[in-house]
């Protein structure tokens, strides 16, 4: 294992800047054990302690709350820095703000109480809100909530728990009451010590290995206190789809940024051999230095919505125009990541296609294909089609 050589006292690590902190984790931590965990499909601790240690955890909750008061903006920048060394990492850290982000931004006094507890103790929290029986639709919930007294419990059969196991707690989705429509869900925070994780299957997929992403049958107890108040409708608008498609993308774009470094490494080696002479993959590294400046202003542009909206309490977070400039983020950057991957392989040749060359874009690619299928871009495609027809406004 590696370990984080800077001192790690929390004094010292947070007088260095968000994104220099992250490049210390991703540089010591995360990419020296990037290919380890890849192989062997295992959590990447290394990283994690180093996001602890570092106090990145919990950036985006407000300074009054313990944290620093990240923007949007300035996770999907370390999140992008991340996503360079390390995807699983990267994807673990990004989905980890999603869930920190949806109780901070519809807390109540309970939950309010737990992400003071987070804080305190730097808990990772992943999300349960896939489940069997829906089609794939997180906006469904099979399950339900059983209430006794100021306890409740569910059971949940989930495909998918990114790194589950490993979490401090767990934020699940189900029907309000066991009357409730599919479509009425709350959002419930489990504490890991109130939750029995089932395995239904393994993880052993092409790329994002180190996520650790099989699926359980959850059953979980917690108290009245931490179903989140607001509907998971309204949670999953304004903050949890508008922030994943965000971070996600950021680390795409951190993949995307790897593959472009190896691409202009790989040219400017054959320029030095051949002074005087322009290397043949020049011009393809050059079209695809276009096409990722248009993906990093993609996703700065989309997080600065998001910050612009949720600074001035825009009830447009709400409407069909931000939904869909959200979807079309995650759309579009999802199939970036994979043409700039592709385009850095054709500059790299056989190099690239090399496990054991330094230039090796083979994990970068099966990474990368991860992107479309997280959350199927044919499910939001098609939910997009239908408000396209309902909308009139601009994006």
């Amino acid at each position: 294992m590696t370990s984080v050589s800077a001192p790690l006292t929390v004094s010292e690590n947070t007088e260095l800047s968000l994104l220099a902190r992250a490049e210390i984790v991703g540089r010591e931590s995360a990419g020296p054990a990037a290919a380890e965990v890849d192989r062997e499909g295992r959590f990447p601790h290394e990283a994690v302690d180093a996001l602890r240690a570092y106090k990145l955890l919990n950036c985006a909750v407000p300074v009054e709350q313990g944290g620093e008061g990240a923007s949007l903006g300035e996770l999907c920048a370390v999140a992008r820095i991340l996503g360079r060394y390390c995807a699983s990492t990267a994807m673990i850290f990004a989905m980890h703000q999603t869930q920190i982000l949806s109780l901070v931004r519809h807390s109540t006094p309970g939950v309010a109480a737990f992400v003071a507890e987070a804080v305190a103790k730097d808990y990772l929290i992943a999300s349960a809100t896939t489940e069997l029986g829906t089609g794939g639709d997180v906006r469904s919930s099979v399950c339900a909530l059983t209430r006794d007294g100021e306890t409740v419990s569910l059971t949940k059969n989930a495909p998918v728990i990114s790194y589950g196991e490993y979490a401090d707690a767990i934020l699940v989705t189900a029907r309000r009451t066991a009357d409730s429509p599919p479509s009425d869900q709350a959002l419930v925070v489990c504490r890991r010590d109130g939750v029995t994780l089932e395995p239904t299957g393994s993880w052993d997929t092409l790329g994002l290995r180190g996520t650790c992403s099989p699926g359980f049958v959850l059953t979980g107890t917690t108290s009245a206190d931490l179903v989140v108040g607001a509907s998971y409708a309204e949670i999953s608008s304004r903050t949890m789809l508008p922030v994943s498609h965000s971070v996600w993308s950021a680390v795409w774009l951190g993949i995307a940024d790897a593959t472009m470094e190896k691409a202009r490494s790989f040219v400017r080696s054959a320029a030095r051999r051949s002074p005087g002479v322009t290397p043949p993959g020049a011009l393809r590294l050059a079209e695809a230095a276009a096409v990722h400046q248009q993906f990093a202003d993609l996703v700065a542009a989309s997080a600065a919505r998001f910050d612009a909206a949720a600074s001035a309490q825009d009830e447009s977070m709400s409407g069909m125009g931000f939904s869909l400039a959200m979807n079309n983020l995650k759309v579009t950057a999802s199939t970036l990541v994979v043409d700039l991957v592709n385009r850095a392989m054709l500059v790299c040749g056989i190099a690239g296609y090399r496990e054991d060359s330094q230039y090796s874009l083979g994990r970068h690619l099966r990474d990368a294909h991860g992107a479309a299928v997280m959350v199927n871009n044919d499910r939001i495609m098609n939910n997009s089609a239908q408000m396209s027809i309902a909308y009139r406004g601009t994006l």
